[in-house]
């Protein structure tokens, strides 16, 4: 004869063991705070000490329900795909969000399949936020669905967005300081004498885009240069054609800014091809890093963070969640790190 099935413990039973009320457990459990009942921080402890000794498990679902937190961040990208390669542009981000979490007490819940009838990309499905799963998520993606992050807001769901993005009202959000960096790449190349400056920029808007062009914009007024001729719209895609590198070294560019990592490695491919020697010719450099194991000479770039935001994006959710008052959105800029490379050398005459 077989023996019976084990029953599943229940609140009532952890409270019975632990010598507190039922009221006591629920509270603890679903982790809410209650003006009426103080708990001691030991008593908590010892709630949930009996819970695992009596192999009680936690429903996710039914503690949201309560009203309590989940412990539980998720993790929403805009894109099509989820960015699990790590050649990926996004997958430092992810790194860096499960190593904040895993620190701070909290487990990841990724949402990859949010992708509506109309085979766009929402978070709201027949009208109802799938994120509300988790307590709070991070998003990050350039496709962003500005509609969607308005109503999350005004709903009160707490989120913190990799990137800045122009919305109408505040949100919290981590990015990078291209502005900045994209100065600090100028001051590089018109240090080693470069004074026809080509610049690629991004064809596709954006806040990054516009980010590095105001950068560009801020050094080339800085250092008086003149551009005129030597800027070029580009996708990241496609990159430039020849005809368009020749028109801008018979324009007197000598030195290139791309966008875009992939954008300056095909540039440098172009540039092989009609025998320009770089950097003895001319100097190439991007505004972002190239991707890992690429061969060649190594890019004058800057770096981007992309680990340290997925972090401190974890960090400012979780100072949301566990605050008991209103945390004020914030916008949070981290450094670049410029690499001088092997791309770009000296352009000065020598007398």
């Amino acid at each position: 004869m077989k023996d019976a099935p084990r029953r599943r413990p229940r609140q009532s039973d952890i409270a019975k063991l632990a010598g507190v009320s039922q009221t006591t457990v629920s509270i603890v459990i679903n982790g809410r705070h209650s003006d009426s009942i103080r708990i001691p921080p030991e008593t908590r402890r010892h709630v949930f000490e009996v819970a695992r000794s009596l192999g009680y498990t936690i429903d996710p679902v039914a503690r949201s329900l309560a009203g309590g937190m989940n412990h539980l961040i998720g993790v929403y990208t805009f894109e099509s795909l989820f960015p699990m390669d790590h050649h990926d542009f996004y997958y430092p981000f992810l790194v860096g969000i499960e190593a904040a979490a895993e620190a701070l007490g909290y487990d990841l819940l990724m949402f990859t399949s949010a992708t509506g009838s109309d085979g766009g990309r929402s978070i709201y499905r027949e009208g109802v936020n799938r994120l509300g799963l988790a307590d709070g998520c991070v998003m990050l993606g350039k496709e962003t669905n500005r509609d969607d992050l308005v109503r999350l807001r005004d709903e009160g769901f707490r989120f913190v967005l990799i990137g800045r993005r122009d919305v109408p009202g505040p949100v919290t959000y981590v990015t990078a300081d291209y502005a900045n960096a994209t100065g600090k790449v100028v001051d590089h190349l018109v240090g080693l004498g470069h004074e026809r400056i080509a610049y690629l920029t991004a064809a596709d808007p954006g806040e990054p885009s516009a980010d590095r062009d105001a950068g560009f914009l801020a050094a080339q007024t800085r250092h008086g240069l003149d551009t005129d001729g030597l800027v070029l719209s580009v996708r990241k895609e496609e990159g430039p054609s020849a005809e368009e590198v020749r028109r801008l070294l018979a324009a007197g560019a000598t030195a290139f800014i791309a966008h875009e990592s992939v954008v300056a490695l095909r540039l440098l491919d172009l540039l092989a091809g009609m025998g320009v020697d770089v950097p003895g010719e001319c100097s190439v450099a991007a505004l972002s890093d190239a991707p890992d194991a690429v061969p060649g000479p190594e890019l004058t770039c800057f770096r981007i963070p992309r680990r340290e935001m997925g972090m401190r994006a974890v960090e400012l959710l979780v100072q949301q969640l566990e605050s008991e008052e209103e945390v004020e959105p914030r916008a949070v800029e981290l450094p670049c790190t410029f690499v001088a490379g092997q791309t770009s050398g000296s352009n000065r005459k020598e007398s």
